[in-house]
C-alpha cells in the first residue's frame, strides 16, 4: 500500500506541512549526502508559479539541516541547451537566494550511464545525481501540453543537462514515445522522497501557462506513481491517457489504483480545473488512448503576436530547427515540427500556446 500526504499550506507557513512530510515518510539523512532537486523549467519570477516556490525550498532546507546530513546540494538542469543559464534561472526564480551557498550547478559535471539499447545506448546524467545518497525531488503541481501533467516523474527529466534533453525529444519523434522515455530517465535514479509545491498550481496550457489556481496544499510521498496518480485525480485527468504513468506502473515502479493508495489528509477534486487542449474523447478503450496521443502529435504551437517580443528563444530551443524568425515573429515549418512543445515551455513571455 502506497501513501500520499495532502496537507494544507501557504507560502508564509509551509514549514509544518514539510515537517509532516518527513514524519510520514522518514528517510535516513544523518551523515548522508543530500541532493534537493526543485523544478526550474526556466528563469521566471516566483509569482509566475512556473517553478518550485522558494518558500517551499526554504522549508525543506530547514528540515534537512536539522537532520545532520554530511552535505546538502540544491540543483536542477533548467532549459534545453544553455549550461550557462543554470545560475541565472535559479536567480530569477528566487531559488538561488533560498539555496545560498548550497546551490550547485549540477550541469557542470556528468557521468555516462547505460540507457536504451539499440536506440540511445548511453546517456549523460549530472554527476551530483548519481553520487547523492539521498535525493529529494520537489516538483510543481501543474499541467503539461505533452504529458498532460508535470509532477513527480516528469521532474526527474531535469537530471539530464543541457542539449541532451533536446536530443531525447528529437529521437522520441512522438508524444507516446516521449512519455516512455520520461520513465526511462526517471528509473535511472529514483528519488527517495517527493514533496510537491501544490500551494499555487498551474492549469491550462502548462508547463508555462499564465492561468494559475490556488490549491493551498503541500503533497508528499515516497512513491512517484501513486503521487502522480493522486495529482491526476485532483486535476480530473483521465489516468488512461497518462502514458508515462501506465508505463511506470508496468515497470513495477508503483500503483495507480485508488485501493492501493492511502491518502493521509483530505482528498478534494478541484472543480473545473482547466486541462491542456484535448481534441479526443478519452473513453476507456485502447483506440481512444491511441487517438489521444495522435491528437497530441497533431497539435502545433501558436504564437500570440501581442505577447511575442521577438527574443528568438523559441527558435534557439527547438531541437529540430522547425522555427525561424520572419518579420520579427517565429514561423513554424509544419513538416519538421515533432510536437515536443519545447518552444512553449521555454518562451519567457508565455506567448506560445498549443492548438
Amino acid at each position: 500500500m502506497h501513501k500520499v500526504m495532502i496537507h494544507p499550506a501557504n507560502y508564509a507557513s509551509c514549514q509544518e506541512a514539510v515537517n509532516q512530510a518527513f514524519l510520514h515518510f522518514p528517510i535516513e539523512i544523518e551523515g548522508k549526502s543530500v541532493l534537493i532537486k526543485p523544478n526550474v523549467l526556466r528563469g521566471a519570477a516566483p509569482e509566475q508559479c512556473i517553478t518550485t516556490h522558494p518558500a517551499v525550498l526554504t522549508a525543506i532546507l530547514e528540515k534537512v539541516k536539522s537532520l545532520n546530513p554530511k552535505s546538502i546540494q540544491v540543483g536542477d538542469n533548467p532549459g534545453m541547451f544553455s549550461y550557462g543559464a543554470n545560475e541565472g534561472s535559479f536567480e530569477k526564480t528566487g531559488l538561488l537566494e533560498a539555496s545560498g551557498e548550497l546551490y550547485t550547478n549540477i550541469g557542470g559535471e556528468t557521468v555516462e550511464v547505460d540507457f536504451i539499447p539499440g536506440i540511445y545506448e548511453k546517456l549523460n546524467i549530472s554527476r551530483a545525481v548519481m553520487e547523492a545518497d539521498v535525493i529529494i525531488s520537489v516538483p510543481k503541481f501543474k499541467t503539461h501540453g505533452l504529458t498532460m501533467l508535470s509532477g513527480a516523474i516528469k521532474n526527474s527529466y531535469g537530471i539530464i543537462p543541457g542539449a541532451v534533453k533536446a536530443e531525447l525529444h528529437a529521437i522520441s519523434g512522438n508524444a507516446m514515445r516521449f512519455n516512455e522515455i520520461i520513465v526511462d530517465v526517471f528509473n535511472i535514479r529514483v528519488p527517495d522522497l517527493f514533496i510537491v509545491d501544490a500551494i499555487v498550481g498551474m492549469e491550462g496550457n502548462g508547463p508555462a501557462s499564465t492561468e494559475l489556481r490556488y490549491i493551498g496544499q503541500v503533497m508528499a510521498s515516497d512513491n512517484a506513481v501513486a503521487l502522480d496518480a493522486t495529482i491526476a485525480r485532483m486535476m480530473g485527468v483521465d489516468l488512461n491517457v497518462l502514458h508515462f504513468l501506465t508505463t511506470a506502473q508496468a515497470k513495477g515502479l508503483g500503483h495507480t489504483s485508488e485501493n492501493k493508495i492511502e491518502i493521509i489528509g483530505e482528498f478534494k477534486p478541484i472543480n473545473g480545473f482547466k486541462l491542456p487542449p484535448n481534441k479526443i474523447d478519452t473513453a476507456e478503450n485502447p483506440q481512444a488512448v491511441v487517438d489521444f496521443f495522435h491528437s497530441r502529435t497533431n497539435m502545433r504551437p501558436v504564437v500570440d503576436e501581442d505577447r511575442c517580443t521577438a527574443c528568438e528563444t523559441c527558435v534557439e530551443q527547438c531541437p529540430v530547427s522547425a522555427l525561424k524568425m520572419i518579420d520579427d515573429l517565429p514561423k513554424l515549418d509544419d513538416t519538421v515540427c515533432i510536437a515536443c512543445f519545447c518552444c512553449q515551455e521555454m518562451c519567457p513571455d508565455t506567448a506560445i500556446t498549443l492548438a
